[in-house]
């Protein structure tokens, strides 16, 4: 396997309002490696990744993404990332169209579409199983349906890194099927993916490493444990409410 790591913690430490939520956390991700991040309710999963594109600040430790320090990084087009799903996706006035183009405006040069741009975004449509639902408006699609817009907009952007958030939360059978096809189609082409996982489910055959946290440490981090792989944890992270995205905000990363 590729040594070379895209993303690099090393003693992560975190605190939201007074409460610590990081413990000094070590993670790394390399080249072409799928890497699941799991742990119990509050075990400080979403904090983890949403301190690597630098939305919850550390105070303590140092964060590199593709050898760069995380406050001089500005490649952002090189990563897409999927947050966890909230309800605010139902009330976007965009379509599908729309919405999954935002995640070409890091690439994009004034603002402008190119044909290529165009092509992003249709492809990955297609990749999530919604190019009949393109020019559909959002808030006409079901709850996994939304999350596989989410998807979409990370993937037109072609990312060589994709972070994703509990994508498995809330979505059903159907959608969950297309979205482990289309991640093993983005893995398989050399894309380095960070999953933060409830449980393993039918990602578990893309896996490489499990990194399990408890109460903001690690605790594990090699094969994806057993007991984990066929239990679910108890419980989701909690968001804490200072720090939640609007998934379907056009800025992404700004």
């Amino acid at each position: 396997m590729n040594t070379e790591q895209v993303i690099s913690v090393q003693g992560a430490r975190a605190v939201l309002g007074s409460r610590p939520v990081l413990r000094g956390v070590d993670l790394t991700v390399r080249r072409g490696e799928v890497v699941a991040l799991l742990g119990a309710n509050g075990s400080g999963k979403s904090t983890a990744v949403r301190s690597v594109i630098g939305q919850v600040p550390l105070t303590e430790g140092r964060i590199e993404l593709f050898g760069t320090e995380l406050r001089r990084f500005r490649r952002w087009q090189r990563l897409g990332y999927v947050p966890q799903r909230t309800t605010a996706a139902s009330g976007v006035p965009a379509t599908v169209r729309e919405v999954v183009a935002a995640g070409r405006l890091a690439r994009s040069r004034f603002g402008l579409p190119s044909r290529g741009d165009r092509e992003a975004v249709r492809r990955a449509i297609g990749l999530v199983g919604l190019a009949d639902r393109a020019g559909d408006s959002v808030s006409a699609l079901s709850g996994g349906q939304h999350q596989r817009v989410l998807i979409a907009r990370a993937l037109a952007s072609e990312p060589e890194l994709l972070i994703m958030d509990e994508p498995m939360a809330g979505v059903d059978l159907a959608s969950q099927e297309v979205l482990a096809g289309t991640l093993r189609e983005q893995v398989a082409a050399g894309t380095s993916v960070l999953l933060v996982l409830h449980e393993l489910g039918p990602l578990e055959p893309l896996i490489d490493r499990a990194v399990v946290l408890r109460e903001g440490c690690v605790v594990h981090d090699g094969p994806p444990p057993e007991a984990v792989g066929q239990h679910a944890l108890p419980g989701h992270d909690h968001v804490h409410p200072h720090a939640a995205d609007e998934p379907l905000r056009t800025g992404l990363l700004t």
